[in-house]
């Protein structure tokens, strides 16, 4: 037998504790204070969530692109559609605010019609020569128009970078500094230089600027992530304190348990910034989240020590016994639950392991908290009067237990036929889950961030860089003829594709250098012929402008180049079908004997991820039934009894994963979390049921049906309450803007109301109808340790 779970170590414990309650409070204050100067250790993300390992191939292969051309993700984008743009005070204004941008140290260049170059023959020189496609300021419409007709009929170059020539949608792009994109420099820059100088322009103008761009999504999607850690807190505490007031009815023990879970807020907070964790949308949910799961342990400590005050009513004997008798089993419960979250550290993914590690730890933490706190406050107190036990009396408590016990005494066959039904139905909807690993499926939808995006994926089909490397394997390779005419083949095929933009790469470079050697005719906008490749190369070498403009699309040594292209947000499966037939092309135009070919790019990692993650899911999820089989296994040494406690457990997962198939949910990083976060929580209800019904077998000489109606009555309070406390409280995660967040809140909220009436009435159907079979002393010996309370705890 373990010691630290048997009667007399919990004995001891109770001892220590309310014998050093001072010292104890004052450890707590000083654990409380150290974890509070952790606070200024807090980051938020300033990058996209990378769901694959660093040792993953595609990590690799993206890791090797940014060593040759650096963050690709730091373009942002702002664009008008509007014909009142091409006034003149208005047009002039617009080239203003790109010099405006330009001037900040935030940003490496901007590409604008303001300082847009055109590429001409120098015949005295015989080079290429970059000159400027506006000279001054405009002063008539007639200017305009000239301009307008030399941008969208002469300069294909810039079609779809910087302007859409069928609806006359002008854009600018703008490159932020690659050292700062990825930190906090990048937050200071957009809300405290570029919102206010867009604002200004659009008062004066009283034009619509549209801004994207994935620098400028994070920064705002982060800055949603922080807003919404408070809202979640506040919302989070308003709620459970309700529904315990309105159980308890009693403002003293509400007090109490909002003190807990302060104090586990806090530390949660701590133990972040003491691991220098980054805050992620995943990890916002920890603080709310251990809020929510605290409040359960808070309800089995004041129930038991109210029910102890009543049965005797001495105050020292009820708290000794809340902390060796209750201590034991919200142990036992709170060690799965954050089993359940501590499988997520098996995945390899980063995003995922810190989750784990973080929530298991303050799971843990947040039992320590209430196991202490709860006696120690209570012992300075009055006793607890008359009108704070009433709760224990209540006829509608009275009247749930009696459906119950009507239900599986009256209405197994029932109980049996509506599970099956439902066990089909959620296997015909598991079949149609689909897979999602689009970066931006999640983030608010209302905000007109989000529309500026759609905006921008019907102006120029979308914002998420996609990048195809291409390495000749040999020096100067890129800019051979038949290298360009490869790799043009494999553009045509991204041109062809209705969910990526037009590419840009070395290909459109030469392809503008052909049309400035024929004196701008965009009729030569074409790669050229292999008699005119040798003298408009001859020209091109003598350009250094041209020089420069090679360095954003070739390696110093001339051998690896890159087509980048922007895709819509699609799904996992469109992704892949795309992904087929680039592919394709690719082996096809450009074999692996001659040239090595790598896809990458962040939307390109994240649907990687997503799927890398759902594989993960299997084993994060069975690794979860495993740990817990093998408590349960420990607990009562039976296997038959494992498979009796898995199946009210699996079943509620069943039929969320066949909801999530119907509605319309898909698989995708935030949802991923449900199975094993719902797997964890709701299997303490088991335990607490089977454990009590082991202990009334063994006092009422192995009657079944007695024992059955015992635990039920014993347990069922209990259970409902704290299930209620964990419906709702997961429910508040439903506020959020962010879907995968709304997705999560109201998966695991449903999925454990299914798991407290699988518990409640299909697990104990299942012990009266297989009663012959397991209830017998060889199958249900006496386990390694009481979990819960012995007949001196009954109410």
């Amino acid at each position: 037998m373990n010691v630290w779970i048997n009667k007399s170590f919990w004995a001891r414990v109770a001892r220590t504790i309310l014998r050093n309650r001072i010292f104890i409070l004052i450890i707590l204050v000083g654990v409380t204070v150290f974890l509070g100067t952790k606070w200024e250790n807090m980051r938020f993300t300033y990058t996209e969530a990378n769901l694959l390992p660093d040792h993953h191939p595609v990590n690799i292969e993206y890791n090797e692109f940014l060593k040759i051309f650096g963050e690709e993700g730091n373009l942002i984008v702002i664009a008008v559609q509007d014909s009142s743009l091409f006034t003149p005070e208005n047009f002039n204004r617009w080239n203003k605010l790109s010099k405006q941008l330009n001037a900040f140290p935030e940003i490496d260049f901007v590409i604008s019609t303001d300082n847009l170059q055109t590429l001409v023959k120098d015949t005295k020189k015989q080079a290429f020569a970059l000159h400027p496609f506006l000279e001054d300021t405009v002063k008539t419409v007639n200017e305009i128009n000239t301009l307008k007709n030399t941008l969208f009929h002469k300069l294909p170059f810039y079609e779809n970078l910087i302007f859409n020539q069928e609806t006359q949608t002008i854009r600018t792009a703008i490159y932020i500094d690659k050292e700062i994109v990825n930190t906090s420099v990048r937050k200071d820059f957009v809300f405290n230089d570029f919102n206010p100088l867009i604002k200004k322009f659009e008062e004066e103008t009283g034009l619509d600027v549209r801004v994207s761009g994935m620098p400028y999504i994070r920064t705002l999607n982060a800055q949603s992530i922080v807003d919404e850690i408070g809202i979640f807190i506040v919302a989070a505490l308003s709620i459970t304190s309700l529904i315990f007031f309105f159980f308890f009815r009693s403002f003293r023990a509400t007090l109490i348990s909002m003190v807990v879970v302060i104090i586990g807020v806090m530390w949660a907070f701590g133990i972040l910034g003491l691991l220098q964790y980054e805050i992620t949308v995943l990890t916002a949910l920890i603080p709310p989240l251990i809020i929510v799961i605290g409040i359960p342990n808070c309800i089995f400590l004041i129930n038991k020590y109210q029910q102890e005050i009543k049965k005797h009513g001495n105050q020292a004997k009820s708290l000794q016994r809340v902390i060796s008798k209750i201590g034991n089993a919200t142990l036992m419960t709170n060690v799965t639950t954050a089993a359940g979250f501590a499988t997520f550290i098996v995945t390899e993914s980063t995003l995922l392991k810190e989750f784990g590690i973080v929530a298991s730890i303050n799971i843990l933490a947040i039992f320590i908290l209430s196991l202490l706190i709860i006696p120690i406050i209570y012992s300075f107190m009055p006793l607890p009067k008359k009108k704070h036990l009433k709760h224990l009396n209540k006829k509608w408590i009275e009247r749930f237990v009696s459906w119950m016990e009507k239900t599986v005494k009256h209405h197994r066959i029932a109980v049996y036929t509506t599970s099956l039904i439902l066990l089909i139905a959620s296997i015909i909807g598991i079949y149609q889950i689909r897979i999602s690993g689009s970066l931006i499926e999640d983030i608010p939808q209302k905000t007109g961030f989000f529309e500026d995006i759609r905006f921008f994926e019907k102006e120029f089909d979308g914002i998420m860089p996609l990048e195809i490397m291409v390495d000749t394997k040999r020096k100067n390779g890129v800019l051979k003829l038949a290298t360009l005419r490869r790799m043009e083949q494999v553009e045509e095929v991204i041109s062809e594709t209705p969910e990526l933009s037009d590419p840009i790469s070395v290909v459109d470079l030469v392809k503008y250098s052909k049309q400035a050697y024929y004196n701008g005719n965009p009729n030569y906008y074409q790669l050229p012929t292999s008699q005119e490749n040798s003298f408009i190369l001859s020209y091109a070498k003598k350009s250094s402008d041209q020089v420069d403009l090679l360095k954003n699309f070739v390696d110093s040594t001339g051998q690896v180049t890159r087509i980048t292209t922007f895709m819509k947000d699609i799904g996992t499966e469109k992704m892949e079908r795309i992904e087929e037939n680039l592919w394709n092309k690719i082996n096809k135009v450009l074999p692996a004997d001659r040239y090595d070919v790598t896809m990458t790019g962040k939307a390109f990692l994240f649907t990687k991820g997503t799927k890398y993650l759902v594989k993960n899911l299997v084993i994060s999820l069975t690794l979860a039934i495993f740990l817990i089989s093998l408590f349960m296994a420990y607990m009562f040494r039976s296997f038959k009894m494992i498979i009796i406690s898995l199946i009210p457990n699996i079943f509620p997962l069943l039929i969320t994963a066949g909801m999530m198939g119907f509605i319309g949910i898909p698989i995708k990083p935030s949802t991923i979390l449900v199975f094993s976060i719902a797997f964890g929580i709701s299997v303490d209800d088991t335990i607490h049921f089977l454990a009590k019904y082991r202990q009334e077998l063994t006092e009422n000489h192995w009657r079944i049906t007695k024992s059955v109606y015992a635990a039920l009555r014993e347990t069922g309070v209990s259970m409902f309450y704290t299930s209620i406390v964990l419906f709702f409280g997961f429910s508040v995660f439903m506020i959020s803007s962010f879907g995968g967040t709304v997705a999560l809140g109201g998966l695991v909220s449903a999925t454990l109301l299914f798991a407290m009436l699988a518990n409640l009435v299909l697990l104990p159907s299942l012990l009266l109808s297989l009663e012959k079979n397991i209830a017998n002393k060889k199958v249900l010996k006496k386990p390694n340790f009481d979990i819960l309370p012995d007949k001196d705890a009954k109410k």
